[in-house]
């Protein structure tokens, strides 16, 4: 066999095999990033279920405010759909844009309910209202933790998509870009829910 003809012939299998390599890490790189979303998806629905909760306690002692309670369970429903949005696709930056919409919505209209509800002197005296404030504070410190996470794997992914010569693997073969949450995107993180006592 022609040495020309080996050496070409060898080159090409290196290029192969260098892509295929790049190719895993990226799918490594991209299967980190979805499983750390995972993690707040978890968080995140456990958290929906918290404010239902409260929504259901606090309705029994603000009959009258049903704008307010409303007003929430629209924006846990909303969050709850594009966390489902978010978690098809982690990382799009359409979804987490989205994602960080309604959560800014539902933490605003938490922060609504707090307001009205600290008119109501037997709600705050509720046990399980106290309850229910403490495990949404603890839910929003694991979120905090799981969201840090999350954003660790999306700059390792993001850095691993973004070097030459891998661009071109990661173009190829359909890796874009994700998208970090902010604590602000967060549902309710920008500041800890307290039932007033």
């Amino acid at each position: 066999m022609d040495p020309k003809v080996f050496a070409l012939m060898a080159l090409a299998a290196g290029v192969v095999i260098w892509v295929v390599l790049a190719r895993n890490r990226l799918g490594v790189r991209r299967a980190q990033l979805r499983d750390a979303f995972a993690q707040i998806e978890t968080l995140l629905g456990h958290r929906f279920d918290l404010v239902s909760n409260l929504v259901e306690v606090a309705r029994k002692y603000m009959e009258h405010e049903r704008a307010a309670l409303e007003a929430v369970l629209v924006a846990r429903n909303l969050a709850t759909h594009a966390t489902r949005r978010a978690s098809a696709c982690p990382g799009n930056l359409n979804a987490m844009q989205s994602l960080s919409q309604a959560a800014g919505m539902l933490s605003d209209s938490i922060g609504r309910l707090m307001v009205v509800a600290s008119a109501y002197p037997e709600l705050e005296a509720d046990a399980r209202m106290s309850e229910l404030a403490d495990e949404l504070s603890s839910a929003e410190k694991r979120i905090a933790f799981a969201r840090q996470a999350y954003n660790e794997a999306v700059t390792d992914y993001n850095e691993a998509i973004g070097v030459f010569p891998v661009k071109l693997v990661a173009t190829v073969f359909g890796f874009a870009p994700s998208r970090q949450l902010s604590a602000a995107e967060i549902p309710a993180h920008r500041e800890a829910i307290r039932v007033p006592y």
